[in-house]
């Protein structure tokens, strides 16, 4: 898949290809680009297989327009936002492998109804913690 020129708005990145249709991705799987100001946006060179930000050290592909999950998941969404977890640690106590989890958040392997239902009980819980916390003077 051949791609001309991107835009962006808050959330995602967009592309034309030779057809016209216009594809887009999620900016959360691009933090440098979804942090960068819009100059820094428009400073891309196009490539044989896809747009690069030599400023930013950030590539995407032709490719990647047309994969399915363009767009994250509910599950992957929340991870992808909230870098303070860590992933290793919050894999101990949902009861799953560290890679797998991570596999599941960058979206090499999808999770079966009851796995994501396992961890999104598993973060519930940790937010049950947080709320309920208390300092005792």
């Amino acid at each position: 898949m051949k791609l001309k020129g991107v835009f962006f708005d808050s959330e995602f990145i967009y592309a034309s290809d030779e057809c016209g249709n216009t594809l887009k991705q999620s900016l959360l799987w691009y933090p440098a680009l979804l942090s960068a100001t819009d100059e820094q946006r428009r400073n891309y060179s196009v490539g044989f297989d896809g747009f690069h930000w030599r400023e930013l050290d950030e590539d995407i592909s032709f490719e990647s327009f047309g994969y399915d999950d363009a767009i994250p998941s509910s599950l992957q969404r929340f991870f992808l936002l909230h870098k303070e977890i860590n992933i290793a640690e919050f894999s101990k106590r949902a009861g799953i492998n560290a890679t797998l989890l991570r596999n599941y958040i960058n979206g090499f392997k999808k999770p079966s109804r009851v796995r994501e239902d396992e961890i999104i009980d598993a973060i519930h819980k940790m937010g049950m913690e947080y709320t309920s916390f208390q300092i005792h003077r």
